[in-house]
């Protein structure tokens, strides 16, 4: 009886548990199965993967969010979990991005050499040549830095010695913009709409805040970010990279729980205990990491937790809820789409900016539920590099709206923002904005599937939910 009690409390104990099995959640919890944790990964829905997932629909694959990878592959995680012996491969992007604004303006494209880059907009904006090179003197050794820093403890020691080795550089161009805006920062080295706003489209927008935000100013090293990093995608849709870290996880005798979400997360005195199941049961572990929204995991889940928390879950009580600002449309194609009149098809993904005022604008037009007439768009056809992810004869169009507001004050479930991703779709084709490679009846080539969701992580924000076109929401 005694033998038997023992081996049931061992079933229900481990030396870590992680909450979320997104990408967060599946490399902490590989990290921690590699070096021997018995550790237990729980999620929520039925697969795993978060907003790095991809989906069946149509007869094709598509992501749940953008498919570009740029600064995962800059860290040692593929190679310290092995991930290509479970799957992972990429597929080079090159160029990084295609740039354009609603304003007009020839689009360019980024590519990963800056000469290269630099050559391209000698040909398209010559008055900008002489900017982008003052930026990436700044920002290139700042985007290293940061992306060196992330490999680093989260000391102030630890990232003084990295700064330190590097001999400051980058780090009075990280001084100087993390106190300012994006705006200001980028404002300095450019001027042309078709250059100016891609960048803070990549950066504040897509943090679903005005790039006047003050203190966003380290959102314009995205441009940086393309030269220093190697974008790319995983063959079979981004969900490839979630899927080999899920296998990694396994292969090193961790355990997956999927359809399992915690009710609660349990302290005794001043530590944390182990979490409470929403069936009831408790599984214990000395060790907890939510890789979930903070504020839920905070506020909601967190129980008896000792006093030295207090301030820190007075300010996350304070918080208001965070609902997805983005929309996004996937679709199944007989013809390939390009933007009107561009010399590039949307292989890379082509950003079409609003103004800069105009994206001020749209920030304060979210908590009303207010869209611009010309917002931020990001679209691409990952099928033309990975024929996989669509039926013979077809691609993937992908397009990516911002801002968008998941729900309109005082609408009902059935009323949440169907949203400007659904209407540009339409009007695209309506306008003439997107064209066919070759004519025919666009009203022919719609299968649609849609997600309103937050694009950013953790620990900024969680997914608000999934909806498909003229239909209920899918509560996350």
């Amino acid at each position: 009886m005694i033998e038997a009690t023992e081996e049931r409390e061992r079933a229900h104990h481990y030396d870590a548990i992680i909450v979320g099995a997104g990408h967060n959640g599946l490399v902490t919890a590989a990290y921690l199965a590699r070096a021997g944790l018995h550790t237990l990964l729980l999620e929520a829905r039925a697969a795993v993967g978060g907003t790095a997932a991809s989906e069946r629909f149509a007869g094709a694959t598509v992501n749940i969010c953008n498919c570009d990878h740029l600064t995962f592959r800059t860290t040692p995680v593929t190679e310290d979990l092995d991930l290509a012996r479970f799957g992972l491969r990429y597929l080079d992007v090159d160029p990084a991005q295609v740039a354009t604004a609603w304003s007009g303006g020839p689009e360019w494209a980024q590519y990963r050499d800056i000469e290269q880059t630099i050559e391209e907009l000698a040909r398209t904006h010559p008055g900008e040549v002489d900017g982008y090179r003052r930026y990436v003197r700044a920002a290139v050794p700042a985007a290293r830095l940061i992306l060196d820093a992330a490999q680093e403890p989260p000391s102030a020691a630890g990232l003084t010695r990295l700064a330190l080795r590097r001999r400051l550089v980058g780090v009075p161009a990280i001084a100087r913009w993390s106190r300012r805006s994006a705006a200001d920062v980028l404002g300095e080295h450019f001027t042309h709409p078709a250059v100016l706003g891609p960048g803070l489209v990549a950066g504040p927008m897509v943090w679903g805040v005005s790039p006047h935000t003050p203190r966003t100013g380290l959102g314009a090293i995205t441009y940086a970010l393309r030269h220093v990093g190697r974008l790319g995608r995983p063959t079979g849709g981004s969900g490839a990279l979630t899927e080999a870290l899920r296998r990694s996880f396994l292969h090193h005798g961790g355990e997956l729980r999927t359809s399992c979400p915690v009710e609660a997360i349990s302290c005794r005195a001043d530590r944390v205990s182990g979490v409470v199941l929403a069936d009831g049961s408790e599984v214990t572990s000395p060790i907890v990491v939510s890789a979930c929204d903070p504020r839920r995991t905070f506020v909601r889940w967190l129980r008896s937790p000792p006093a030295a928390a207090a301030r820190l879950l007075s300010r996350w009580q304070a918080k208001r809820p965070g609902d997805g600002y983005e929309s996004k449309i996937d679709a199944v194609v007989s013809r390939l789409p390009r933007w009107r009149g561009s010399a590039h098809d949307l292989g890379s993904t082509m950003i079409v900016a609003p103004s800069v005022d105009e994206m001020h604008r749209a920030a304060a037009l979210l908590p009303a539920g207010g869209v611009l007439e010309r917002p931020a768009l990001l679209m691409n056809v990952p099928s033309i590099a990975d024929p996989s992810l669509a039926p013979a004869g077809h691609h993937v169009f992908s397009l990516e709206v911002l801002l968008t507001p998941y729900r309109r004050p005082g609408a009902g479930p059935a009323h949440r923002s169907r949203t400007a991703g659904w209407s540009w779709w339409r009007r695209g084709w309506s306008r003439g904005s997107l064209t066919r490679s070759s004519p025919g009846d666009p009203s022919r080539r719609i299968s649609t599937s849609a997600t309103s969701t937050c694009l950013t992580v953790t620990p900024r924000a969680s997914p608000a939910g999934r909806w498909l076109p003229c239909a209920t929401p899918i509560p996350s």
